[in-house]
């Protein structure tokens, strides 16, 4: 079974993600459900702004409305399935005494927000008047 998929199925049953491995200090477990639900607070912000800018910039071109929505909305999407992925393979590399895995998923969401931001930057400067 490939690693991705092993890994997929510890989202559905993480107690079996005690059979690798030795238990590691809880403060660790812990810490690593904290940065979860972190990462879950980013994802319902996310998402909450996507609903937003659908909801309360009427008067925005549908296109630029749309597209400002979909962005927040599918970086949301990401931003949660990425949490759990993250937390699984942080608890399996705790476990084994592995290094922390390292991820680039971060700069890519910056990137996604920061490019949503300048294009509202663009929507303030110059109107939002739907032609």
């Amino acid at each position: 079974m490939s690693e991705f998929v092993r890994g997929l199925r510890l989202w559905f049953a993480p107690e079996r993600i005690r059979e690798e491995g030795d238990t590691p200090d809880y403060r660790f477990s812990l810490a690593n459900e904290r940065t979860f639900l972190a990462w879950i607070r980013t994802a319902l912000a996310l998402i909450g702004g996507g609903f937003a800018v659908d909801q309360f910039l009427p008067g925005l071109a549908w296109g630029i409305r749309a597209g400002l929505a979909l962005g927040l909305l599918a970086a949301g999407v990401l931003c949660a399935l990425r949490a759990v992925n993250h937390w699984v393979r942080c608890e399996r590399a705790m476990r084994r005494g592995e290094d922390l895995p390292s991820s680039r998923f971060p700069a890519l969401l910056s990137l996604v927000v920061a490019l949503v931001a300048l294009a509202m930057v663009v929507v303030v400067l110059f109107g939002w008047e739907g032609r």
